[in-house]
C-alpha cells in the first residue's frame, strides 16, 4: 500500500517575529519541518508534498536533496486550501494520505504508525488525531453525534460555549484514503470567522459524502502542538533533549548532567561512554563505546571510534580512530582523520589532515592541509604554512619524523623518514630522509652589551620622564 505525505508549511509565523520562515527555526540543531521529514521516512511514506508559501526558496533550498516535492500556496486561504495546492501531484493515487504540521518538530514515527493502524483497523476513510485537553485550550472541538460517530469539527472561533466544554479536541493531524481526499476538498467553503478553507470541514463534507470518519486519541500533545513562537521553541528544544537523552542513557549511555547536555536526533553513542556537562553533539555523530567525552565538546558530523577522550575541544567533519585522546582546547575541522593512538593536546588546530597512528601534537600548533605519519612528533607551536593568500597546499610528514618547537613549515614541502627539525626553523624546501634540517639565523653572543642596551633604555625613559 502506497503512503502519501502532504506537510503543511506555507505560514509566515508572525509571532516568531523573524525573517525567517517559521518552519525553518531549529529545534535541537534542525529545522522544524526536517523533523517531519525524518519521520515519515522511517513510516516508509512513497511520496512527500511539501506546501510552501512564506519563504517558499528558503524551505526548497533547506530541504534541498531530502527526496521531496513541492507545492505552491501563493496564497493563504486556510488548511484546506493548502491541502489543496497538491492536487496534480496526489489526485487519483491509490493509497492513504497523511496531512501532517511543518511546525510540529516533536512527532515520532510510532505516533504516525499508530495513526495509519486505526485508519485501516476501523475501515475509516477519514481519520483525525484527537486528544483530551483543558476547556480552555482553544482547539477545534470533535462533534459526535448520539452514537458516537463523528459528525463534524467545529474550530474554536466558531464553536458555541456548549461545544467549547467539549474535552475531545483537534490535533492537527490526519489520514486520508487519497481517493477521498480531493473529492472533499472539492467541496469546502470558507463560510466561518476566518473566512478560510479548513481540513477540518472535511469531517462533515465526508461523512455527507457517506464515507466513515473517525478518530485516533493520542496521550502527548507535546508531539503534535505548534510551535507558534520563541518561548514555545525553547521548550520543543527542552522536551526533545529530554526524549532524546532517556534514549540515551536506557541504552547504556553515562550522562553526568542530562540537562545540560544537548544531543541530536541523528546521533548515535556507543555504551559504556560517559558524556560530561556542557557537551553539544549534532549532525550525523556516531560515538563507540567505552568514550569519555566532555566537559563542553561541540562535535558535528563526527565518528570517535572506541575507547578515546575528548574534553574541552570543538570538532567537526572528521574521524578519530580508537585509543586517542585529544585536548583541552583542541579545534578539528573539515576532513580530518585522526589515526589510533593519537595524542592532541591543547590549544591544536587541524583542518583537512591525516594524522598518523601514534603520532604526537601535544600543543599550540595548527597542522592544515597535511599528511603526518606514524610515531611523528610535532614539537610546540609548529606551523603549516598552507595558504600563499590565493591557494591552499599540501606538507607530508613522513613516519618517524621529529618536528622541533617554533618550526614553520612552508608548503608544499616534505619531510622524510625519520627526519629531525631543528627547533625554531623555516622549512621551504624537502628535508631528506634521516636528515637533520637546521634553518635559522647563526647565533652570536656580543660580551657585555647587554649592559649597553640597558643603559640606553633607561637613558630613552629618563627623557620621556622629563
Amino acid at each position: 500500500m502506497n503512503i502519501y505525505a502532504v506537510i503543511l508549511a506555507a505560514g509566515k509565523g508572525t509571532r516568531m517575529k523573524s525573517d525567517k520562515p517559521k518552519v525553518l527555526h531549529e529545534v535541537l540543531y534542525k529545522p522544524m519541518v526536517q523533523h517531519v521529514v525524518d519521520e515519515l521516512k522511517k513510516v516508509g511514506v512513497s511520496k512527500t508534498i511539501v506546501v510552501v508559501g512564506h519563504g517558499a526558496d528558503e524551505v526548497k533550498e533547506a530541504l534541498a536533496g531530502q527526496n521531496v516535492e513541492f507545492a505552491l500556496q501563493a496564497q493563504q486561504l486556510g488548511t484546506g486550501h493548502a491541502v489543496l495546492q497538491a492536487k496534480s501531484l496526489l489526485e487519483g493515487k491509490e493509497g492513504l494520505t497523511l496531512v501532517l504540521n511543518g511546525d510540529a518538530p516533536l512527532i515520532q514515527a510510532s505516533t504516525l504508525q499508530a495513526l495509519i493502524k486505526t485508519h485501516l483497523d476501523n475501515g475509516h476513510s477519514a481519520t483525525m488525531m484527537t486528544c483530551v485537553l483543558p476547556e480552555t485550550t482553544p482547539f477545534g472541538r470533535i462533534i459526535r453525534d448520539e452514537n458516537g460517530q463523528v459528525v463534524c469539527i467545529t474550530e474554536y472561533k466558531d464553536a458555541t460555549e456548549e461545544e467549547r466544554k467539549i474535552l475531545e479536541m483537534n490535533a492537527g493531524e490526519y489520514c486520508f484514503d487519497n481517493k477521498y481526499l480531493f473529492d472533499g476538498l472539492k467541496q469546502l467553503t470558507p463560510n466561518n470567522a476566518q473566512n478560510e478553507y479548513y481540513i477540518t470541514d472535511l469531517a462533515k463534507v465526508m461523512g455527507g459524502m457517506g464515507l466513515k470518519v473517525g478518530t485516533h486519541i493520542i496521550d502527548n500533545f507535546n508531539e503534535v502542538g505548534g510551535i507558534n513562537d520563541r518561548v514555545s521553541l525553547a521548550e520543543a528544544n527542552e522536551i526533545l533533549r529530554d526524549r532524546i537523552n532517556r534514549e540515551h542513557l536506557l541504552n547504556g549511555v553515562t550522562m553526568i548532567d542530562p540537562k545540560t547536555t544537548y544531543i541530536g536526533r541523528d546521533v548515535v553513542i556507543g555504551q559504556d561512554t560517559i558524556i560530561e556537562p556542557g557537551c553539544i553533539l549534532k549532525g550525523n555523530t556516531v560515538i563507540g563505546n567505552h568514550c569519555h567525552i566532555g566537559p563542553y565538546c561541540e562535535f558535528t558530523n563526527v565518528e570517535v571510534k572506541d575507547n578515546v577522550e575528548i574534553k574541552f575541544s570543538v570538532i567537526s567533519d572528521s574521524i578519530v580512530e580508537s585509543g586517542t585522546d585529544i585536548g583541552p582546547y583542541a579545534r578539528l575541522r573539515t576532513n580530518c582523520h585522526i589515526k589510533e593512538n593519537v595524542h592532541i593536546g591543547n590549544f591544536v588546530e587541524m583542518k583537512k589532515t591525516t594524522f598518523g597512528k601514534g603520532a604526537k601534537a601535544a600543543h599550540l600548533s595548527y597542522i592544515g592541509d597535511a599528511v603526518v605519519g606514524e610515531r611523528v612528533n610535532i614539537g610546540c607551536g609548529t606551523i603549516t604554512c598552507n595558504y600563499d593568500g590565493a591557494n591552499k597546499f599540501q606538507t607530508i610528514i613522513e613516519d618517524d619524523a621529529f618536528v622541533g618547537c617554533n618550526t614553520n613549515l612552508v608548503a608544499p614541502v616534505t619531510v622524510g623518514k625519520g627526519a629531525f627539525v631543528a627547533a625554531g626553523s623555516t622549512i621551504i624546501d624537502e628535508v631528506e630522509e634521516d636528515a637533520f634540517a637546521v634553518a635559522r639565523g647563526r647565533q652570536y653572543n656580543k660580551k657585555g652589551y647587554a649592559r649597553v642596551l640597558e643603559a640606553k633604555r633607561l637613558a630613552i625613559k629618563a627623557k620621556k620622564n622629563k
